[in-house]
Formats: structure tokens, sequence, C-alpha cells
């Protein structure tokens, strides 16, 4: 164990300096390559989309190696291409301002009140402390997997591992396991659920932002509208598979069959303890995330159930379409108080105010870099050379080579990120081939969701990784399974599901 743990401090310092060497390289690379791109001949780009796919060079060097955060290269683009007149500040900017994003931002809010309000740990804990969730290895694996999944469908994956990586240290704790710090089977299986189980979580599309990034370009990009209902009957059932498919492979490769001692019982009886009972912000908030879920599915199930031409489902998608059911919900927080007497609601603007802005400026720019693509023909270009190079003349070879471009990009670079280059690529291929643009656009949303062998793929991989609990090539040797096997479920999933429900 002393052995595995020292190999262990050697790797940090490694992994940091080749981080480190990463970003400076890419810090030159952008520029380097914006210059070579625009000054190359390219006769059959007019102008501005030359202009554009100089810009796109630069951006993905930066977005793939990390060069400056994330948010801060998705305005550069929009600079660039605003600079160099590939069209005026308003029609790019105008994306920053999409009524998907304001579903983010709202989104965004509710998750912020669930983790202020303590009803995510609250939740977790209530599931943990049944006796049979917690009776043998796999099912405490099994258990942990469904909390942190549920957790994550609401709040984002980054915030969920925070919040869940406690729980996990201090249940490998009451188990004696806390110790065997690199080299713990059990540590290594439950602490790599937690990291999984918050990526594959992309069930509903406030879970993920490559989901609202598929959807928004869908809507933008083609005639085609997905709803809230749409995304869930797709995606729900292949997160639910993903998440056992997670539990097979952890289960397989790290746990035994044995019965867990009763050490952990009291240690989740005591954290419940320290809960209290239900606050009145507890109580607030479930009841605007349970009004938020009933808006989003509705007109879904009423287009379903009756027609999409009824008149309470327009009436829906006219005055409460998703963007504005989240907003309501989010002001919803400050006006239901929680002391009257003194003056205190649901939440403060200063906890509404700790969402993550970086990842909505981000999405922002990724839909606007989308949009001049198509707007400017480079996106049709890029998608004839996709074609010429795969050889992917159907609609479902084309969906496997976006589930891979999306597997392949999320393990050097964030998973917005990915889907922004992605997704309105594999539009414009299909587009080009005359074939549907849906499938293949959710299968590289969903591929960029699924990258699990490196620290670096995904925020929960580098919590999990950071705890010192897992070794990297533990990470990586698990990484690889379900990235392979997970990519071929998605592709199955989609040729299955897709059709079943219409959402070609």
């Amino acid at each position: 164990m002393r052995n595995a743990a020292g190999l262990e401090a050697a790797e940090e310092p490694r992994q940091e300096r080749f981080e480190q060497r990463k970003r400076l390289v890419g810090l030159a690379a952008g520029p380097l390559l914006f210059v070579v791109v625009l000054l190359w001949p390219l006769p059959s780009l007019d102008r501005p989309a030359h202009a554009l796919l100089a810009v796109f060079a630069w951006t993905v060097a930066y977005w793939m190696t990390e060069a400056l955060p994330l948010a801060v290269t998705a305005l550069l683009s929009s600079v660039l291409a605003i600079a160099l007149g590939v069209a005026p500040a308003r029609a790019v900017l105008a994306a920053y301002g999409d009524p998907i994003i304001f579903l983010f931002v709202g989104s965004f809010v509710l998750a912020e009140a669930m983790k202020e309000s303590g009803l995510d740990r609250r939740f977790a804990l209530a599931l943990l402390g049944h006796d049979w969730a917690t009776r043998t290895p796999s099912r405490l694996l099994g258990t942990l997997g469904v909390i942190t999944c549920g957790v994550s469908l609401w709040v984002s994956n980054t915030a969920t591992t925070a919040i869940m990586l406690p729980i996990g240290v201090g249940i490998l704790r009451a188990l004696g396991q806390r110790g065997e710090a690199a080299g713990g089977r059990l540590s290594i299986g439950l602490l790599l659920m937690l990291a999984w189980a918050s990526s594959v979580a992309v069930g509903i599309p406030v879970a993920s932002p490559p989901n609202l990034i598929a959807i928004g370009m869908i809507r933008d990009l083609t005639d085609r509208r997905l709803t809230f209902f749409d995304w869930v009957a797709v995606t729900m059932p292949l997160t639910l598979l993903m998440l056992l498919l997670c539990w097979l492979i952890l289960k397989t490769l790290y746990l035994g069959g044995e019965r867990l001692s009763g050490d952990l019982r009291a240690y989740v009886a005591a954290e419940r303890a320290r809960l209290g009972p239900w606050s009145r912000a507890q109580q607030n908030v479930l009841v605007v995330f349970v009004l938020a879920c009933v808006l989003w599915m509705l007109p879904g199930g009423i287009v379903m159930v009756v027609s999409p031409d009824a008149p309470l489902a327009r009436f829906f998608e006219t005055h409460l379409p998703e963007s504005v059911v989240a907003l309501g919900a989010a002001i919803l927080l400050f006006l239901l108080p929680t002391d009257p007497r003194r003056g205190e609601f649901t939440l403060a603007w200063p906890q509404a105010a700790r969402i993550d802005w970086g990842t909505i400026l981000l999405f922002g720019g990724g839909l606007a870099l989308g949009q001049l693509m198509f707007d400017t023909g480079l996106a049709e270009a890029i998608g004839s050379a996709v074609l010429h190079v795969t050889g992917a003349q159907s609609l479902w070879a084309l969906t496997a080579v976006a589930i891979l471009m999306g597997v392949l990009l999320s393990e050097t670079s964030s998973n917005t990120a990915s889907a922004s280059m992605a997704v309105p690529v594999v539009i414009a291929t299909a587009r080009t081939a005359g074939l549907s643009p849906v499938p293949p656009a959710l299968g590289a949303a969903l591929g960029a969701s699924f990258g699990f062998m490196l620290p670096v793929s995904t925020p929960p991989n580098a919590i999990i990784y950071g705890s010192r609990l897992v070794p990297l090539r533990e990470m990586i040797r698990s990484g690889i399974y379900l990235d392979v096997v997970g990519a071929v479920l998605i592709w199955v999933g989609l040729r299955v599901l897709c059709p079943l429900f219409g959402v070609m």
C-alpha cells in the first residue's frame, strides 16, 4: 500500500507539469493556427467563412488545452468574429440572450436553492438510511449510484460530486477503508461511482450543458423542436442503462459479496440526526421543484396524448415555455418566506449569485459560434469533409461517428466545449447528406458527457482524483471499459428510442 501511495504522490507533480505545459502550448498554438488559417488560400470558402474557420481553429485550440478559462475563450471567439466582420455585433451577441440561456439560469438557481437548503443531502441520507441499501458492497454501490445520479439530474455534476464526496469518505471511514489511500478496492469502486453517476445523469434537459446545446442548436439550425418530454423519453432510459452499466463494471472490477459492518448504519443514522427536522426552506424548495417539473413535463404529455395543435399545448408553448417556467420557479424562491417576522426568504441574492456564470457564458459563446458556422456556410463545408473522410452515408452510421466524436473530444476538453464543437458539425454533416440531424446531434451531445478515462475528462473525475483515493491507472483502466461499452449502448439506445418516440 505504501508503494502505491508513493506512486500516486509522484504522479501528481507530473500531472500538474503536464497541465501547465499543455496550457502554455495551447496559448501559443491558438494565435498561430489563427494566422496560418487566415493566410492560407481557401478558394472554396468565401471571406466570412474563411475568417470564421480561423476563429474556430483558435477557439478549439484554447478549449482543448484550457489555455484560458473556457468562458473567456467563448467570449474571445465572439469578439474575433465581430472584429473580422463575420457578422455584426447584434447578431453575434444575440445568442447570449437566447431563451435556452434563461432556462439554464433558472435551473441553476433552483439547483443552488436545493444545495443551500440541504435538500439534496437530506435526500441522499434518506435513501442510505434504509437497511437493504447498505447490507452488501454491491447494494451500497448501487444505492450511491442512484442517489448521485438523482441529485445530478437537477444539480450540476460538479456540485453533486462535491456534495457526495464527503458522504462517500464518511462511509469509507465507518467501514475502516479510509486508510487505504490509493489501493483500497472498495474505496476505488465507491468513489468512481460518484464521478460516473454524476456524469451519466443526462435524463432531463437541464441536467447537463451539452443537453441544452443540442436542444438549442437543433431548434436554431433545423426545423425541429425538441420538447422537455421528448428529451426525457429518449434519454432517461439511456441514463438508467448507463447507470446499470457503471454498477456492473465497478462491481466486477472492485467489489466482493461480503456483508458490511453495522458501523455504516450507525454513521448514516448519526448524519441524519444532525440534519434535524425539515426546515421551511427545504419544504419551499421541494414545492417549487415539483411545480417546475410538472410544468416542464405537461406540454409534452399533452402533445403525446392529444395533439400538437391542442389549445392547451399551444398555450403552454406560447405563454409558459421551459425557459419561462425556470425563471418563474427561480423568482418564486425569492418570494416564499422562511421567517416572515425577520423578513427571511427561501433564497437570497448572494446565494443565487453563486451559480456557474462561466458555464452560461460558455454556452452562449457555443451557440453563437454554431449559428455563425451555419450562416457563413462553414458548417456545410466541414460537414462535406466529414462525409468524405468517414464515408458515413446512412443515418445510424453518422450517429455512430457523432458519438465517437463526442466521446473523444470529451476526453481532452470540457463536455460543454466538446458539445459546442461537435454538435454544429454533425448537424451540418447530416443536412449535407440529406439525413435527419436529430439522432446525430443527440449522439454528439451524449457522447460529450461520457468521457470517463482521465481526471481532465470531467469535473467529477477531477474531484474524485483529487481525493487521492483513486489511482490514475485505475481511473484509466475502468474508464476505458465504460467509454467503449457506453458508446455502443448510446448508439443502440438511440437506434431504438428515437424511432419509437418519433424523435427524428
